[in-house]
């Protein structure tokens, strides 16, 4: 008999949190427990090779600009073909999925939701309020990814407390580590000498991200931290890449700055920053912070969403105020030029990482979430709460 089928709806499989933490997740699941397809509502892109098990197939619906009503019947075709056990959707993108679904005779369906939607950055949209508290009736749990949005869907969208799970992204330990003698051999040859202090961050470069901000922040320091060599690495690609490359350079740092684009080593790159800044305006849980904090880098990252719950302020990082260069500044600057502050924090950030936040934790939480929507008996340590 054939492991149990999950498939997972996502709008599309590219670079991104939700992706990667959806790759680790598959890709840490014991292969005896549960098995995997992934449907995209558009497309998939090569993100998909990062996937290591052979078993796991991909689908595109290719949905058009819109309303694409074809879609739900697309949908509801390859979900009856398939059978699956349960249907996991993620984010509101997906959420109306739920209810084909249920139409499609799936008994187990679980949705996550791992950040709002980039035009609802604090979950206030009356609209998207009602639609969730409709769709909430399809669903037979939600997991949160973060204390915030868990606190979100029961005050705000209604969701009975015993209904939603809060599980915390993991952490490959191994792969993200801190760093060796050669970090910086993965920059570009000359950018940055044995005294550069490196600053970085990893993200699509559109609105929500603001690297404007940390451009904007790393200009500021260059003045604050005086005689301390500067270096901004900017590692992703996404929309705003045109606008940003105009700011460097209008901002006279055009030198002193790589924009690294989409990369496969990104472990790597980490472990070259003395410091990660994350300057976004909205977050559920981010991945890289935490494997920042992994690889023994400290972190100053914005006071929003679940950026509080992973950034100890004055411990393993600084918060800041989004959208505000002056305070990003001081930050950068004060480990620019207290080195032992920013060594201390990281090797602190290391260690919560690993206490708190590990990958077979993560995958066993899941797993407890999955089999209680199949009414399966929850063994000892592995409750949904």
């Amino acid at each position: 008999m054939s492991e149990p089928l999950i498939v997972h709806i996502i709008h599309r499989l590219q670079v991104g949190g939700l992706e990667n933490g959806l790759v680790n997740l598959i890709n840490h699941m014991p292969t005896e427990r549960y098995r995997h397809a992934i449907v995209c509502m558009t497309e998939s892109t090569e993100f998909r090779t990062r996937i290591r098990r052979s078993d796991v197939e991909v689908f595109e619906l290719h949905k058009k600009p819109g309303h694409d009503l074809g879609l739900y019947w697309r949908l509801w075709k390859l979900l009856r073909q398939l059978r699956p056990a349960i249907v996991h959707t993620r984010n509101i993108g997906t959420l109306e999925c739920q209810a084909i679904a249920m139409f499609a005779g799936v008994k187990a369906r679980v949705h996550g939701e791992h950040g709002r939607d980039m035009s609802d950055l604090h979950g206030r949209n009356v609209r998207y309020i009602r639609f969730r508290r409709i769709m909430k009736s399809f669903l037979s749990h939600t997991i949160a990814v973060s204390q915030d949005l868990f606190a979100w869907l029961i005050d705000t969208i209604g969701a009975r407390r015993d209904s939603v799970t809060q599980i915390y992204n993991g952490v490959d330990m191994e792969k993200f580590q801190p760093r060796a003698a050669q970090a910086r051999d993965v920059l570009p040859a000359g950018f940055a000498g044995p005294d550069a202090v490196v600053v970085g961050t990893v993200g699509r470069l559109s609105g929500e991200k603001d690297q404007a901000t940390l451009v904007r922040a790393f200009v500021d320091a260059t003045i604050q931290a005086s005689g301390v060599p500067l270096r901004l690495v900017l590692i992703g690609d996404g929309p705003l890449r045109g606008d940003l490359e105009n700011l460097i350079r209008d901002s006279g740092v055009i030198d002193q700055v790589w924009m690294a684009g989409n990369r496969k080593d990104v472990p790597d790159l980490l472990r070259a920053l003395d410091i990660f800044v994350l300057p976004s305006l909205g977050e559920g849980i981010s991945n890289t912070i935490l494997e920042a904090m992994a690889c023994g880098v400290p972190v100053v990252a914005t006071r929003v969403g679940g950026n509080p719950e992973l950034v100890h302020d004055g411990r393993t990082g600084y918060l800041v105020a989004p959208a505000n260069p002056t305070q990003m500044a001081r930050a950068i600057t004060h480990y620019a030029t207290h080195q032992n502050d920013a060594r201390a924090h990281g090797a602190a950030g290391r260690e919560r990482v690993v206490r708190d936040f590990s990958m077979d934790n993560m995958v066993a939480r899941y797993m407890a979430v999955y089999d209680a929507a199949r009414n399966i008996p929850q063994t000892a340590g592995t409750g949904v709460s």
